[in-house]
Protein backbone atom coordinates (compact mmCIF):
# COMPACT_ATOMS: atom_id res chain seq x y z
CA UNK A 1 0.00 0.00 0.00
CA UNK A 2 1.40 3.37 -1.00
CA UNK A 3 1.29 6.39 1.52
CA UNK A 4 -1.28 8.52 0.91
CA UNK A 5 -2.02 12.57 1.51
CA UNK A 6 -4.77 11.91 4.10
CA UNK A 7 -2.89 13.05 7.57
CA UNK A 8 -5.95 11.95 9.68
CA UNK A 9 -5.84 10.98 13.25
CA UNK A 10 -7.00 7.85 13.45
CA UNK A 11 -7.86 5.33 10.50
CA UNK A 12 -11.90 5.39 11.75
CA UNK A 13 -11.69 9.00 10.52
CA UNK A 14 -9.87 8.24 7.48
CA UNK A 15 -12.04 5.37 6.03
CA UNK A 16 -14.81 7.50 6.60
CA UNK A 17 -13.25 10.66 4.45
CA UNK A 18 -12.67 8.11 1.45
CA UNK A 19 -15.65 6.98 1.73
CA UNK A 20 -17.24 10.67 1.67
CA UNK A 21 -14.78 11.41 -1.19
CA UNK A 22 -15.62 8.68 -3.09
CA UNK A 23 -19.66 9.30 -3.41
CA UNK A 24 -18.54 12.93 -4.04
CA UNK A 25 -16.40 12.06 -6.57
CA UNK A 26 -18.42 9.56 -8.50
CA UNK A 27 -22.07 11.53 -7.92
CA UNK A 28 -19.86 14.65 -9.98
CA UNK A 29 -18.08 13.23 -13.11
CA UNK A 30 -20.88 13.18 -15.83
CA UNK A 31 -21.06 9.20 -16.13
CA UNK A 32 -23.69 8.76 -19.21
CA UNK A 33 -27.05 7.78 -18.16
CA UNK A 34 -26.50 9.12 -14.14
CA UNK A 35 -27.07 12.17 -12.40
CA UNK A 36 -24.39 14.01 -11.98
CA UNK A 37 -23.43 18.17 -11.42
CA UNK A 38 -25.06 19.07 -14.75
CA UNK A 39 -27.95 16.75 -14.93
CA UNK A 40 -30.38 15.83 -12.23
CA UNK A 41 -33.66 13.85 -12.08
CA UNK A 42 -37.19 14.93 -11.73
CA UNK A 43 -37.26 13.21 -8.27
CA UNK A 44 -33.19 12.81 -7.23
CA UNK A 45 -30.76 15.55 -7.81
CA UNK A 46 -26.66 15.99 -7.84
CA UNK A 47 -27.18 17.49 -3.99
CA UNK A 48 -28.90 14.47 -2.66
CA UNK A 49 -26.10 12.38 -3.67
CA UNK A 50 -23.77 14.96 -2.39
CA UNK A 51 -25.50 14.48 1.06
CA UNK A 52 -25.99 11.09 0.82
CA UNK A 53 -22.22 10.39 0.51
CA UNK A 54 -21.34 12.79 3.81
CA UNK A 55 -24.36 11.31 6.06
CA UNK A 56 -23.12 7.81 6.09
CA UNK A 57 -19.52 9.13 7.05
CA UNK A 58 -20.22 8.18 10.89
CA UNK A 59 -21.65 4.56 9.75
CA UNK A 60 -18.34 3.48 7.90
CA UNK A 61 -15.63 5.38 10.90
CA UNK A 62 -18.01 2.80 12.44
CA UNK A 63 -17.34 -0.39 10.76
CA UNK A 64 -13.41 0.12 10.59
CA UNK A 65 -13.35 0.41 13.88
CA UNK A 66 -15.33 -2.93 14.39
CA UNK A 67 -18.46 -2.49 14.57
CA UNK A 68 -20.78 -4.97 13.29
CA UNK A 69 -21.66 -5.08 8.97
CA UNK A 70 -24.90 -5.27 8.81
CA UNK A 71 -25.80 -2.62 11.46
CA UNK A 72 -23.66 -0.44 9.67
CA UNK A 73 -25.41 -0.87 6.27
CA UNK A 74 -28.62 -0.18 8.34
CA UNK A 75 -27.20 2.99 10.00
CA UNK A 76 -25.97 3.97 6.79
CA UNK A 77 -29.25 3.82 4.78
CA UNK A 78 -30.99 5.34 7.68
CA UNK A 79 -29.02 8.68 7.56
CA UNK A 80 -29.48 8.49 4.31
CA UNK A 81 -33.28 8.21 4.38
CA UNK A 82 -33.73 10.97 6.75
CA UNK A 83 -31.38 12.95 4.97
CA UNK A 84 -32.56 13.11 1.36
CA UNK A 85 -35.64 10.93 1.39
CA UNK A 86 -34.89 8.51 -0.94
CA UNK A 87 -32.48 5.85 -1.90
CA UNK A 88 -29.61 7.04 -3.43
CA UNK A 89 -26.81 4.61 -2.32
CA UNK A 90 -27.98 1.37 -0.70
CA UNK A 91 -25.52 -0.04 -3.47
CA UNK A 92 -23.04 1.90 -2.43
CA UNK A 93 -23.64 1.01 1.01
CA UNK A 94 -23.62 -2.93 0.42
CA UNK A 95 -20.24 -2.29 -1.17
CA UNK A 96 -18.03 0.02 1.41
CA UNK A 97 -19.06 -1.06 4.82
CA UNK A 98 -17.06 -4.53 4.02
CA UNK A 99 -14.21 -2.83 2.39
CA UNK A 100 -14.11 -0.25 5.25
CA UNK A 101 -13.83 -2.77 7.73
CA UNK A 102 -10.56 -4.23 6.17
CA UNK A 103 -8.13 -3.54 8.11
CA UNK A 104 -5.08 -0.72 8.12
CA UNK A 105 -2.22 -2.72 6.20
CA UNK A 106 -4.29 -5.04 4.61
CA UNK A 107 -4.66 -5.04 1.38
CA UNK A 108 -8.55 -5.57 0.33
CA UNK A 109 -8.39 -8.34 -2.15
CA UNK A 110 -6.42 -10.11 0.60
CA UNK A 111 -8.63 -9.32 3.81
CA UNK A 112 -12.23 -8.75 2.59
CA UNK A 113 -13.26 -11.82 2.35
CA UNK A 114 -11.94 -12.47 6.22
CA UNK A 115 -14.91 -9.75 6.93
CA UNK A 116 -17.44 -11.23 5.03
CA UNK A 117 -16.79 -14.49 6.63
CA UNK A 118 -17.64 -12.93 9.98
CA UNK A 119 -21.19 -12.19 8.76
CA UNK A 120 -23.77 -13.65 10.57
CA UNK A 121 -27.53 -14.02 11.21
CA UNK A 122 -28.06 -10.34 13.26
CA UNK A 123 -25.87 -8.84 10.17
CA UNK A 124 -28.70 -10.44 7.80
CA UNK A 125 -31.05 -9.54 9.93
CA UNK A 126 -29.79 -6.00 9.67
CA UNK A 127 -28.94 -6.22 5.77
CA UNK A 128 -32.85 -6.97 5.43
CA UNK A 129 -34.06 -4.07 7.53
CA UNK A 130 -31.82 -1.69 5.68
CA UNK A 131 -33.34 -2.77 2.08
CA UNK A 132 -36.68 -2.83 2.88
CA UNK A 133 -35.95 1.02 4.50
CA UNK A 134 -34.37 1.61 1.18
CA UNK A 135 -36.98 0.09 -0.75
CA UNK A 136 -35.10 0.01 -4.02
CA UNK A 137 -36.89 0.37 -7.63
CA UNK A 138 -37.34 -2.83 -10.09
CA UNK A 139 -36.11 -5.32 -7.11
CA UNK A 140 -39.43 -8.14 -7.48
CA UNK A 141 -39.98 -11.47 -5.57
CA UNK A 142 -38.24 -14.50 -5.60
CA UNK A 143 -38.56 -18.17 -4.04
CA UNK A 144 -35.95 -17.87 -1.38
CA UNK A 145 -34.14 -15.25 0.76
CA UNK A 146 -37.01 -12.60 -0.77
CA UNK A 147 -36.22 -9.07 1.32
CA UNK A 148 -39.88 -9.07 1.81
CA UNK A 149 -39.69 -12.64 4.09
CA UNK A 150 -37.85 -13.37 6.79
CA UNK A 151 -34.36 -12.35 7.00
CA UNK A 152 -31.82 -15.84 6.14
CA UNK A 153 -29.09 -17.16 8.57
CA UNK A 154 -26.64 -16.77 6.26
CA UNK A 155 -26.61 -13.36 4.09
CA UNK A 156 -23.66 -14.79 1.73
CA UNK A 157 -26.24 -17.39 0.63
CA UNK A 158 -29.02 -15.22 -0.03
CA UNK A 159 -26.55 -13.03 -1.76
CA UNK A 160 -25.57 -16.10 -3.81
CA UNK A 161 -28.91 -16.40 -4.96
CA UNK A 162 -29.10 -13.07 -6.24
CA UNK A 163 -25.24 -13.14 -7.77
CA UNK A 164 -26.71 -13.52 -11.58
CA UNK A 165 -29.32 -10.86 -11.38
CA UNK A 166 -27.29 -8.10 -9.12
CA UNK A 167 -23.41 -7.15 -9.63
CA UNK A 168 -23.61 -5.90 -6.18
CA UNK A 169 -24.78 -9.15 -4.68
CA UNK A 170 -22.18 -10.92 -6.74
CA UNK A 171 -19.18 -9.32 -5.36
CA UNK A 172 -19.95 -10.91 -2.20
CA UNK A 173 -19.34 -14.37 -3.50
CA UNK A 174 -16.69 -13.83 -5.68
CA UNK A 175 -14.39 -11.40 -3.22
CA UNK A 176 -15.55 -7.89 -4.59
CA UNK A 177 -13.51 -9.17 -8.23
CA UNK A 178 -15.52 -6.90 -10.49
CA UNK A 179 -14.39 -3.93 -8.13
CA UNK A 180 -10.66 -4.69 -7.69
CA UNK A 181 -10.40 -6.50 -10.97
CA UNK A 182 -12.18 -4.47 -13.02
CA UNK A 183 -12.84 -0.86 -11.65
CA UNK A 184 -9.50 0.40 -9.91
CA UNK A 185 -7.33 -1.18 -12.99
CA UNK A 186 -9.54 0.84 -14.95
CA UNK A 187 -8.88 4.10 -12.72
CA UNK A 188 -5.45 3.20 -12.48
CA UNK A 189 -4.96 3.23 -16.28
CA UNK A 190 -6.41 6.77 -15.84
CA UNK A 191 -4.15 8.08 -13.60
CA UNK A 192 -0.99 6.57 -15.27
CA UNK A 193 -2.13 8.67 -18.61
CA UNK A 194 -2.55 11.75 -16.49
CA UNK A 195 -5.93 11.95 -17.96
CA UNK A 196 -7.97 14.35 -15.58
CA UNK A 197 -10.12 12.12 -12.85
CA UNK A 198 -13.50 12.99 -14.18
CA UNK A 199 -12.85 11.41 -17.32
CA UNK A 200 -10.80 8.38 -16.05
CA UNK A 201 -14.31 8.13 -13.30
CA UNK A 202 -16.27 8.25 -16.90
CA UNK A 203 -14.04 5.70 -18.94
CA UNK A 204 -14.20 3.04 -15.65
CA UNK A 205 -17.72 3.55 -15.63
CA UNK A 206 -17.93 3.05 -19.39
CA UNK A 207 -15.69 -0.35 -19.87
CA UNK A 208 -17.23 -1.31 -16.67
CA UNK A 209 -20.89 -1.37 -18.12
CA UNK A 210 -19.28 -2.87 -21.31
CA UNK A 211 -17.93 -6.19 -19.45
CA UNK A 212 -20.92 -6.24 -16.98
CA UNK A 213 -24.69 -5.24 -18.66
CA UNK A 214 -25.91 -3.06 -15.76
CA UNK A 215 -28.19 -4.79 -13.19
CA UNK A 216 -30.35 -1.68 -12.36
CA UNK A 217 -30.98 -1.61 -16.23
CA UNK A 218 -31.94 -5.40 -15.98
CA UNK A 219 -34.47 -5.04 -13.55
CA UNK A 220 -36.28 -2.01 -14.75
CA UNK A 221 -35.83 -2.51 -18.41
CA UNK A 222 -35.33 -6.09 -18.99
CA UNK A 223 -32.25 -8.29 -19.63
CA UNK A 224 -31.88 -7.47 -23.36
CA UNK A 225 -31.80 -3.71 -22.58
CA UNK A 226 -29.01 -4.25 -20.57
CA UNK A 227 -27.26 -6.09 -23.36
CA UNK A 228 -27.84 -3.29 -25.41
CA UNK A 229 -26.42 -0.36 -23.59
CA UNK A 230 -23.54 -3.17 -22.65
CA UNK A 231 -22.75 -3.38 -26.58
CA UNK A 232 -23.44 0.50 -26.47
CA UNK A 233 -21.00 1.06 -23.81
CA UNK A 234 -18.24 -0.98 -26.01
CA UNK A 235 -18.33 1.06 -29.09
CA UNK A 236 -17.83 4.09 -26.92
CA UNK A 237 -14.36 2.48 -26.03
CA UNK A 238 -14.35 1.18 -29.94
CA UNK A 239 -14.44 4.72 -30.57
CA UNK A 240 -11.13 5.79 -28.95
CA UNK A 241 -10.27 7.12 -25.18
CA UNK A 242 -9.70 10.37 -23.36
CA UNK A 243 -8.71 12.88 -25.06
CA UNK A 244 -9.72 11.98 -28.45
CA UNK A 245 -12.83 13.57 -30.02
CA UNK A 246 -14.29 10.89 -31.49
CA UNK A 247 -14.28 8.72 -28.47
CA UNK A 248 -16.23 12.03 -26.30
CA UNK A 249 -18.55 11.83 -29.52
CA UNK A 250 -19.51 8.59 -28.42
CA UNK A 251 -20.05 9.23 -24.72
CA UNK A 252 -22.30 12.09 -25.36
CA UNK A 253 -24.38 9.73 -27.80
CA UNK A 254 -24.31 7.06 -25.03
CA UNK A 255 -25.55 9.17 -22.52
CA UNK A 256 -28.42 10.67 -24.97
CA UNK A 257 -29.43 7.00 -25.72
CA UNK A 258 -29.39 5.90 -21.60
CA UNK A 259 -31.29 8.98 -21.40
CA UNK A 260 -34.21 8.86 -23.91
CA UNK A 261 -36.14 6.75 -21.75
CA UNK A 262 -36.59 9.06 -18.68
CA UNK A 263 -34.38 7.54 -16.13
CA UNK A 264 -35.43 3.83 -16.42
CA UNK A 265 -31.76 3.19 -17.96
CA UNK A 266 -29.99 5.01 -15.19
CA UNK A 267 -26.53 2.33 -14.58
CA UNK A 268 -27.10 2.93 -10.61
CA UNK A 269 -25.48 -0.49 -10.21
CA UNK A 270 -22.74 0.25 -12.53
CA UNK A 271 -21.75 3.63 -10.55
CA UNK A 272 -22.26 1.69 -7.24
CA UNK A 273 -19.42 -0.50 -8.23
CA UNK A 274 -17.17 2.45 -9.19
CA UNK A 275 -17.73 4.31 -6.35
CA UNK A 276 -16.51 1.22 -4.28
CA UNK A 277 -13.47 1.49 -7.02
CA UNK A 278 -12.87 4.86 -5.93
CA UNK A 279 -12.61 4.21 -2.09
CA UNK A 280 -10.06 1.02 -2.82
CA UNK A 281 -7.92 3.84 -5.00
CA UNK A 282 -8.24 6.46 -2.50
CA UNK A 283 -7.37 3.78 0.35
CA UNK A 284 -4.07 2.73 -1.40
CA UNK A 285 -2.91 6.27 -2.66
CA UNK A 286 -3.71 5.12 -6.29
CA UNK A 287 -5.63 8.34 -7.01
CA UNK A 288 -3.88 10.92 -4.26
CA UNK A 289 -4.35 14.62 -3.34
CA UNK A 290 -4.62 17.05 -4.59
CA UNK A 291 -6.77 15.64 -7.11
CA UNK A 292 -7.09 17.21 -10.87
CA UNK A 293 -10.22 16.65 -11.67
CA UNK A 294 -11.02 18.67 -14.92
CA UNK A 295 -9.23 19.53 -18.02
Amino acid sequence: MHEHAFQLADWPTCVAQFGALACLLEATAPKPGNVHRGADFEDVTYLDFATSGLVIEPALAATAAGAPIGACVRDAVAATREAVGTNTNLGTVLLLVPIAAVPQGTSLPAGINAVLGRLGAEDAKAVYEAIRLAHPGGIGKVDEADVAGPPPEDLLHAMRLAADRDLVARQYTNGFAEVFDSVVPALAEGVQADWPLSDTIVYAHVQLMSRHPDSLIARKCGEAVAARAARHAAQVLDAGRPGVAAYHEAVSDFDFWLRADGHRRNPGTTADLVTAGLFAALRDAIISLPIRFYA
